[in-house]
This record gives C-alpha cells, structure tokens and sequence, in this order.
C-alpha cells in the first residue's frame, strides 16, 4: 500500500484547489462586463460579455452548476492571494513530497491554462494528470511512474464546436515560453498538426475521442484553435473529468480524469497493438499504483466507472480483462473479487504446482501449502473436515491430515486449482478447500 499523506496536507491541497480555482476564474473574468445565460437545448450556459474596441465579445464560462453560479455570485471579491498559494504549493511539495512537473512543463501548462484551454471545458491527461493523483487520493505514488516529457490536452470535438468561443493557436503561446517550440506535421496529413515539440524534446499534443472507423485523420478542435489526433477509449477517459491543481508557481487550477477512469482506462490501452512497449508498461504501472488506493479507499467510484466500461460493449471488456490480467496478483484478485469476475475469465491464469512442502495448521485444522500463479506464491489449504468428509477417516492429530492430503494430493491440486480459477474470488492471498465445496468441483471437473 501507497506511504498515506498526512490530513493536514490533504486539507492544504484541497484549500489549494478551491483558491486555485477562484483566482482562475478571476483571471478568465478580470475585464469589465457582466454575465449572461443562453439557454441551448433545454439546457442552460452562461457566457461573460464585455466591450472591446472590436465591438461587443462574449467568453464562454460553461454549463450552469450550483457551483459556477457561487463562482459568478462572488466574482471579483477574492482577493489577490498569489503569494499564499505559492507558499502552499511549496510547503506541498518539501513536506508532503508531492510531485511538481519539470519548470519548463508547469511553465507550459500555465501558459496554457492562462490562454484559456480549461476554460474551454479541454482535459489535462497522461501522465501530468496522474502526477495529481497523488494530493487527490492522499497518498505518495512512487516517482519512476510520474516522469514525463510530454504534455497531453484532450477535448471532445462536440464540445469545441458548441463553446462558440477559442483561446489563441497553440504555437504563439508556446513560444511566449520557449522560442524553439514548432508544429509536427501530421503522419496522415502533413498540412495540419496535432503536436508541437520544443529543442529540449518537450511535446505538447492535442487529442480528440475517435468517433466511427478509425482513420487517424487529425480532427478540428475550433475553440483551441488547433487540429487533434483522434483516440478511441479517449471518450470514456474525459467524461465527466474532475478538478485538480498541478504544483508549479501558484498552482495551475485544470481538468483531469476521475483517478478510477484514468486507471481502468491505462488497461484497456495497454492492449492496443500499436502502443509501444515501454509504454504498455508504464500504463500497467501506473494503473497498479491506483488501483491498489482506489480498492481501499473509493470501491464505489471504481465499481461505477469499472460498470460504465464493460457496459460499452464485448470489446471493451475483453480488452479490460486481458489488461487485469497484467497486474500483479494481489491488485488483479483485489479487482476481480471487487467486479465479481473469476480468474477464469483473464486469459492465461492458471495456478500451478510444485513439490511444495505440505504442513498441518493446528490452531485452523487445515492442511496448507504453496502453489504458484503469474510466478507469485499463493498458498492453497484444504481443511481437516474436508479431508474427513472426502479422503478416508483421520485420526487425532495432524499426522493423519497429512497423511490424507498426501496419498490424495493430485485430485485436491485439481479440485484447488478449479476453485481458484471458476469460484468466486474469496482472498487474495489463499484458497481453501472445504467440505461444502467440493460436490460443486468434483461435478465442475467432470464435465
């Protein structure tokens, strides 16, 4: 389990988030005009209208929430705290240990956010979005899986087109950081661009959810004033994405994935083909570390966003299921006992068995002994009454337990290993064998 981080810093990172956010829309909204509402499809949006010397311009602000309408009851009576955020966001990263992106990436990731692109309802994912998960869920993540050199922006095209609004091209405001910043042609267009690289190997890519076949065609996104590259998953990756602060300056205030979405979601594409190994890798990693966190202490949100997955359709959850079955065993039979899925459902486990020693558990009255699964021990029992009830009558003691599990010891493998496999998911650690279970296995075999 994941080092905890203290309350205190959880309440300061939380406080962080509430004041990054209302010096965002500050900023945003820091001209003079008023707000206004359209009502679009039965639902209503609320836009910030000011003079400019061009004539009268309208901001899109987003859908109304009890929480934008306080936002917009209280718009410019913050103060200017700039100053105490910076000194929490320090104090977060010296005392709580929590991570801080490259200065060049927060300085792109500000510069970014200060355009506009959260305000436009666009997502922080990959792994600068994981790096948040860390104050959001109060635990330490360990570092080899928060290292990045890309930034990653993501923003359903539907969206783009309705906000009737756009901050500025992305490369003048990438170079106001770094001058060297430069469109990548498109692999499938080579007039348009997805992405934008720096001299130092700093990336910034846009995407966008695949809709349809997949073609790779780079898609518009009108309000980010930029073409995307289309992702299929990335839809359920970005719905109903939640608030968060990456630690660089004052905190920069954005939108990410809910952290069980964006786990679930790093299985799923570690699956695909074409994803590169070492990053099919770091996908199961990462997807580890949360999940070990999200089964402890968010089970419901894990079991809505897991219900949402598989609810998509056959390819979704074999896809989903393969990539359980690439964590390590605990965290794998921690989620399967969690959805209610068996481990005959993953492709490939099995449980497996070696000469192991056999002894005699007096104080449970079990005989118990280690098999192996994905090259992790589990240690496999049956119990005293089950050797009885099944294997020839026992005397007192162990010795004749043992005696029993010995000269019988390949049909109980049998009978463990069709448990473990076909049964319910009972612990992560054991499986034992009792004498209510065994007329269910012994008829399961014969078939």
């Amino acid at each position: 389990m994941a080092a905890e981080i203290s309350l205190a810093m959880q309440t300061a990172y939380a406080d962080l988030v509430d004041r990054c956010a209302i010096a965002a829309f500050e900023r945003d909204f820091a001209a003079n005009g008023n707000f206004v509402a359209k009502t679009v499809r039965g639902r209503k949006y609320w836009y910030f209208q000011e003079a400019t010397p061009e004539g009268r311009r309208q901001k899109y602000v987003g859908p109304e929430t009890e929480e934008l309408l306080e936002k917009i009851a209280r718009h410019r009576d913050a103060l200017d705290d700039t100053r105490d955020r910076q000194a929490l966001v320090s104090m977060l990263v010296r005392s709580a240990y929590l991570p801080r992106p490259q200065p060049k990436m927060g300085q792109v990731l500000q510069a970014l956010a200060e355009a506009g692109v959260f305000r436009l309802r666009a997502v922080l994912v990959g792994t600068l979005a994981y790096q948040t998960y860390a104050a959001m869920l109060g635990v330490r993540l360990p570092a080899a899986s928060l290292q990045t050199g890309d930034l990653d922006i993501a923003q359903h095209r539907t969206i783009s087109v309705a906000a009737k609004d756009k901050t500025l091209p992305p490369l003048p405001v990438l170079k106001a950081v770094d001058a060297s910043f430069r469109p990548v042609p498109h692999l499938k267009n080579s007039t348009r661009s997805t992405s934008y690289v720096a001299a130092g190997g700093l990336r910034v890519d846009f995407l966008t959810p695949n809709r349809g076949a997949e073609s790779g065609e780079p898609a518009a996104l009108p309000a980010l004033a930029t073409d995307a590259h289309p992702l299929r998953f990335l839809d359920y990756l970005i719905h109903e994405p939640t608030q968060a602060v990456v630690l660089h300056g004052a905190g920069v205030h954005v939108s990410v994935p809910t952290p069980e979405r964006y786990a679930l979601h790093k299985l799923i594409v570690a699956q695909r083909p074409e994803r590169p190994h070492e990053k099919r890798s770091k996908d199961i990693v990462q997807a580890e570390n949360l999940l070990k966190v999200l089964l402890e202490g968010r089970l419901h949100d894990l079991l809505d966003a897991w219900q949402d997955a598989v609810g998509r359709g056959k390819k979704w959850k074999t896809l989903l299921l393969k990539g359980v079955g690439g964590l390590r065993t605990g965290t794998r039979d921690g989620l399967l006992k969690a959805v209610g899925e068996t481990r005959s459902a993953l492709p490939g486990v099995n449980l497996e068995f070696a000469s192991s020693q056999a002894r005699y558990d007096g104080d449970r009255d079990i005989v118990f002994f280690n098999g192996t699964s994905a090259g992790d021990r589990h240690r496999c029992a049956i119990s005293r009454e089950a050797l009885e009830d099944y294997f020839g009558d026992l005397g007192e003691g162990g010795k004749s337990a043992l005696e029993a599990f010995r000269n019988n010891r390949s049909s109980i493998e049998n009978l463990l290993r069709e448990k473990f496999l076909r049964a319910p998911v009972e612990g992560t650690d054991e499986t034992l064998l009792t004498s209510r279970d065994i007329p269910a296995l012994r008829k399961r075999l014969k078939k």
